[in-house]
């Protein structure tokens, strides 16, 4: 015998199976949230939203709305571009024991260093030739005991260093230590004159004796 609630279109209020009940209510779910947008979805659509509306408010209080917005975002990137190289440029132009480090590659003779500068002068190219002759002359001083090797040295400390040992020399040191500065930081060409100068302050260091006493040697004014 089949009770009411098994007949086709039984009256409503008759309990019906939890089981079938349950699984119609999965389905439906499933069939609700298959469609809907994953975690990575979600997220990029919140995102976009914020961002979409920030620019959005700016625009709209930004004179000419769009246009006005991107001229004001272009003049700030053309602001920030020229703070970055003028700041590039006053870390070149380094005064007086300021400058960047006098050696920058391998441990090279002051023989080697001449050579260098000798090729680049043939070349005309001064501003490397004044370099290469700056770094053999106190390549040199090192090679003589006059100066301690020291990574990381500037032109200007060499120089200072080396006018307590040779103060003879001292003033001319000091202007070659000046010249390496503001050809290698400050954009300044070297010339001809300029290698010159270097080179017979090279030949000058060789044929000077080091002055070793105790008193007080050469000072940098």
């Amino acid at each position: 015998m089949r009770h009411a609630a098994d007949e086709p279109g039984a009256p409503l209020g008759v309990p019906r199976d939890p089981a079938r009940e349950a699984a119609e209510r999965e389905l439906s779910q499933h069939a609700y949230t298959q469609h809907e947008p994953g975690l990575v979805r979600r997220a990029w659509n919140w995102l976009w939203e914020r961002l979409f509306g920030t620019l959005e408010s700016a625009a709209f209080h930004a004179p000419g709305g769009w246009l006005g917005l991107l001229i004001i975002v272009l003049l700030v990137a053309a602001l920030l571009l020229a703070i970055r190289l003028r700041l590039g440029a006053l870390r070149g132009a380094a005064g007086p024991g300021r400058g960047g480090t006098l050696f920058t590659d391998r441990p090279r003779t002051s023989a080697e260093h001449r050579a260098a500068a000798a090729e680049h002068a043939a070349a005309g190219h001064w501003n490397e030739a004044v370099r290469e002759r700056m770094r053999a002359i106190v390549r040199a001083l090192e090679e003589r005991a006059l100066l301690e090797p020291r990574p990381g040295r500037t032109a200007t400390e060499a120089a200072t260093e080396a006018a307590h040992a040779l103060p003879d020399l001292g003033p001319r040191l000091l202007a070659a230590a000046a010249l390496f500065d503001a050809v290698s930081y400050g954009e300044q060409p070297a010339t001809a004159d300029d290698y010159a100068r270097l080179t017979a302050l090279d030949e000058a260091q060789r044929d000077t004796r080091p002055r070793l006493a105790t008193a007080p040697g050469w000072t940098a004014p």
